[in-house]
């Protein structure tokens, strides 16, 4: 008997939701930087939009409490419905589950907030009712404090969820660097957003195999004169 959970991420075998990316629910995060958590959710966006992952969007009580989505999530999927609901559990309002269904895939990678609510009782949810696997990208989540977020996912790790990371799923559709038709996608995600990895990129692209740096002025290097 097969088991599904062993079979790596792959553009043709997922859909992704993110759930209620939102500013009010951003200021109550206290698990990860709030500036870290919206550089990862963008660009898990990117990729998800590199690999044409089937894309959820959803938000709860946009106009009396939580805001609109975060424009540099909705800027990646500019014609995107977004799916308004009135319950914290995204598997409670009848557009996402037809969407989920309409993708046609059983892994769901999920991007939300808060871990301790929204995400865990939709993961759970979606697994007992919906018979689906969820893939809970952590570091494109947050909860109110570090223990919400880590209880949370420790609580649905032992319900089955598989924990991941927004870099880990973006390599895990790439899966080999031979695949061109994506890599150069790939490279300018991870050097925007990628940290020290983006960096390093940066330098070995520019000091190693001498390409033109990325930025997009004019800029001149003055010699050093030193002062008399």
């Amino acid at each position: 008997m097969t088991n599904s959970k062993l079979e790596v991420l792959t553009p043709s075998n997922c859909q992704i939701i993110f759930i209620d990316q939102q500013p009010q629910m951003a200021f109550g995060v206290q698990s990860i930087d709030r500036q870290v958590l919206k550089n990862n959710v963008v660009a898990l966006a990117k990729a998800a939009k590199v690999f044409n992952i089937p894309t959820v969007l959803t938000t709860v009580e946009t106009e009396s409490f939580s805001g609109h989505t975060f424009p540099e999530l909705l800027d990646v999927f500019p014609s995107q419905d977004i799916l308004e609901r009135t319950s914290m559990n995204s598997w409670d309002d009848q557009k996402v589950r037809d969407a989920l269904e309409a993708n046609g895939k059983k892994k769901v990678v999920v991007s939300g907030l808060w871990t301790e609510v929204c995400n865990n009782s939709f993961a759970l949810c979606a697994m007992l009712e919906g018979g689906y696997e969820i893939y809970m990208v952590a570091d494109a989540s947050g909860g109110t404090s570090k223990e919400a977020h880590d209880y949370a996912m420790q609580r649905m790790v032992q319900a089955g969820v598989i924990p991941v990371t927004w870099q880990q799923v973006m390599l895990e559709w790439q899966r080999d660097w031979a695949h061109k038709e994506t890599y150069d996608a790939v490279m300018n995600i991870v050097k925007e957003h990628s940290g020290a990895y983006g960096m390093g990129v940066d330098y070995a692209y520019t000091m190693v195999h001498k390409a033109p740096s990325r930025d997009k002025g004019d800029h001149r290097t003055l010699s050093p004169v030193p002062a008399r």
